[in-house]
């Protein structure tokens, strides 16, 4: 039995601490990020307490489960994994992931990924995992399919990004057994 799921030799998965308010701010707030998501407008410090403050940290409570990703060697949040739209009936949930600037492109993304997924389909015993990933995305795409997710679709003119509308593929990594 492994011993955790959430540990390997350069990061650990845990959950929201209050001092993680000012860097999940930061990310929430960088519009960078927004075209990836469906937010449109920044959140005030006060929205992303309560947010941090009233999450159970139960995946099956909130329908979503919030980790950051931090690094061991200097203790450094360096980003957040997400499972959302978690549907326990169907087991089955949608992955995300931020990683801060200064840490991509050097693997923490792909050990944090790595580490989700045993702990999904290992430990809650998940059927799939979800991610829509925009199709020039091409590090995440990168990414998820070096981390076993196969694209099963694509959703044409999904995404609107700086007047112009992108395609957006969906990638799925279903659990054999």
């Amino acid at each position: 039995m492994k011993h955790s799921y959430f540990i390997n030799d350069r990061i650990r998965l845990r959950a929201m601490e209050p001092e993680d308010l000012e860097l999940i701010y930061e990310m929430e707030n960088d519009p960078q990020q927004w075209d990836i998501s469906n937010f449109t407008v920044p959140y005030s410090r006060y929205v992303m307490k309560q947010y941090m403050e009233n999450s159970q940290c139960d995946m099956f409570a909130d329908k979503q489960l919030r980790m950051m990703i931090v690094r061991l060697e200097d203790g450094v949040a360096i980003g957040t994994i997400d499972i959302t739209d978690f549907a326990p009936i169907h087991a089955r949930g949608e992955v995300g992931i931020v990683i801060r600037k200064e840490f991509r492109g050097t693997g923490y993304a792909k050990d944090a990924l790595t580490l989700l997924c045993e702990y999904a389909f290992d430990f809650l015993y998940l059927k799939q995992l979800i991610v829509h990933v925009a199709t020039d995305n091409e590090a995440s795409m990168r990414l998820f399919t070096s981390c076993g997710f196969v694209q099963c679709g694509l959703l044409k003119d999904w995404l609107f990004v700086e007047g112009c509308f992108k395609d957006v593929a969906l990638l799925q990594r279903i659990r054999m057994n």
